[in-house]
């Protein structure tokens, strides 16, 4: 009866376009080490980016005030932060990005993997049956895994719906000032996209080459 019970799981997470958790660990500039899932052709991490440095290990500036979050806006710079700047949110969630982390040359995601574009965040949404359908998939602790990290706004760089939304950036700029970016909202029970301002904090979920 167990390897019945086996058998139907495995089929299950097929039919949903999950392949399961890989034993593949991808590890980032600091040390720390990600497991993988496959989700129909794609290969993703299934944790939120916790890392303070590039791929080089060029340290990434942490933005603590909203002076100091603004400031690294008005240079263009890389910047991150823990939600309410609390280093046991961490843990759970990662941390937060501003869009010029993402976009920065010296590379955000570890050896390996990238920041999935626009198209790569649709592509995964289709695997799972589209926007309607992927919200239950996604949250699962056997795919996807989304965690509702919040984010720091871009107009006042407070911090907002930690624990309702999470929130993370795609690779694809939509103008000088915005970009584009992935959410899934545990009220609602909704996944939606969108474009916001590159002063945003969100996180990061990376996916293999």
């Amino acid at each position: 009866m167990r390897h019945k019970n086996i058998f139907l799981f495995a089929v299950t997470l097929f039919y949903l376009g999950l392949g399961g958790l890989n034993a593949q660990s991808i590890k980032d500039a600091d040390g720390n080490v990600y497991k993988t899932v496959t989700i129909g052709n794609q290969v993703w991490i299934v944790e939120n980016l916790n890392t303070a440095h590039y791929r080089n290990g060029d340290p990434i500036p942490e933005a603590k005030t909203a002076g100091e979050w603004e400031e690294c806006y008005k240079k263009g710079k890389g910047a991150w932060c823990y939600y309410n700047n609390d280093p046991s949110n961490g843990k759970k969630f990662g941390k937060l990005y501003n869009w010029y982390a993402v976009n920065d040359s010296r590379g955000l995601a570890p050896d390996g993997t990238h920041i999935p574009s626009y198209k790569e965040w649709q592509t995964l949404l289709t695997t799972l049956g589209g926007e309607s359908a992927a919200f239950s998939k996604m949250k699962s602790s056997t795919g996807f895994y989304a965690l509702a990290g919040g984010h720091r706004y871009f107009k006042d760089c407070s911090f907002y719906s930690n624990g309702e939304i999470g929130f993370w950036w795609s690779s694809t700029k939509e103008d000088t000032y915005n970009a584009w970016y992935q959410a899934v909202h545990f009220g609602l029970s909704q996944v939606g996209k969108d474009n916001g301002g590159m002063n945003t904090g969100m996180s990061i979920r990376c996916m293999c080459d």
